[in-house]
């Protein structure tokens, strides 16, 4: 398997890098997961708003996706409180992240220890350690914040930043420039893919890159007004967005999308129990053959 010879660097946000990791783990300590965290909403949300943090959430997807789901750790770190108390829509595993986070020395200690304690050999990292939130930019110039106001978005945003601006940290950009493959998505473009990308450090480090950039488009529609856009104005919005188009290939599912910009890999993808998933063996496949054509 070509994979196994190669550096890989995935980002996103939970649900789908945390998929993009589990299919990927077996590559254990040569994969490192790139982890948006500017989500306002839920258990994450309620404790952004006790104490200035980053989003745990996603990071916590992401770790538990790289364990058996049937382990003691999963089980615990995705324990959700139900209830009428204080404690209700909690996440275990939110309380425990945000718990270190006070008495750690830095969000990438409280990673650490984590992934120690779960037995993850594959690198999870932040995007940055400093708290920052979505800033959306209507055409008009009227703006909103946070993520869930960004995904309520009638029309798509001409420019999204993050407030404040913030950079990433060492081990981020080290991945990045050292990988052989860079995978972005699939996800919320807006809400997933993009936040790590309007980093300037990780803009320019794959700007830079000596890897090739591999973008995995969802299976169905995304519910945001990206949704809308083809895909060469979705690789225009983000070469418009932070000054360089970081995208070489496209996996996707859908036939029909072309595109005059990048190399498009087109095939099954679907995950047969739960449709709107990737299948982590045709999800496999596909980027072998993208490595296998593009990259060797």
């Amino acid at each position: 398997m070509q994979l196994t010879k190669l550096n890989i660097v995935a980002i996103g946000g939970g649900h789908g890098l945390g998929r993009v990791l589990s299919s990927l783990s077996f590559m254990g300590n040569q994969l490192t997961g790139i982890v948006t965290t500017t989500d306002n909403g839920g258990s994450t949300g309620r404790l952004r708003k006790r104490s200035s943090s980053i989003a745990w959430g996603d990071l916590r997807n992401c770790l538990t996706q790289l364990v058996d789901d049937t382990s003691i750790g999963s089980q615990l770190f995705n324990f959700r409180f139900d209830g009428s108390d204080e404690l209700s829509g909690h996440n275990l595993g939110n309380l425990i992240l945000y718990g270190l986070g006070q008495v750690q020395s830095s969000p990438l200690d409280s990673i650490k220890l984590v992934r120690r304690i779960l037995r993850v050999k594959t690198q999870v990292l932040p995007m940055s350690e400093t708290p920052t939130d979505l800033m959306a930019f209507y055409p008009e110039g009227r703006c909103r914040l946070g993520e869930m106001s960004v995904d309520e978005m009638p029309i798509m945003p001409k420019n999204l930043m993050l407030a404040p601006l913030v950079k990433s940290i060492t081990p981020c950009i080290k991945a990045i420039r050292e990988a052989d493959l860079i995978i972005l998505g699939p996800g919320s473009f807006l809400t997933s893919i993009v936040p790590p990308l309007l980093v300037r450090d990780i803009s320019n480090a794959i700007k830079e890159r000596k890897g090739h950039c591999v973008f995995i488009d969802n299976i169905v529609a995304e519910q945001s007004p990206a949704a809308h856009l083809t895909l060469d104005e979705r690789l225009q919005w983000i070469e418009d967005n932070i000054g360089c188009m970081p995208v070489d290939s496209v996996i996707c599912q859908d036939e029909n999308v072309n595109s005059s910009r990048v190399n498009i890999i087109c095939q099954d993808l679907t995950h047969n129990k739960v449709p709107h998933h990737h299948d982590s063996e045709k999800l496999i496949n596909a980027l072998e053959n993208c490595v296998n054509k593009y990259c060797l």
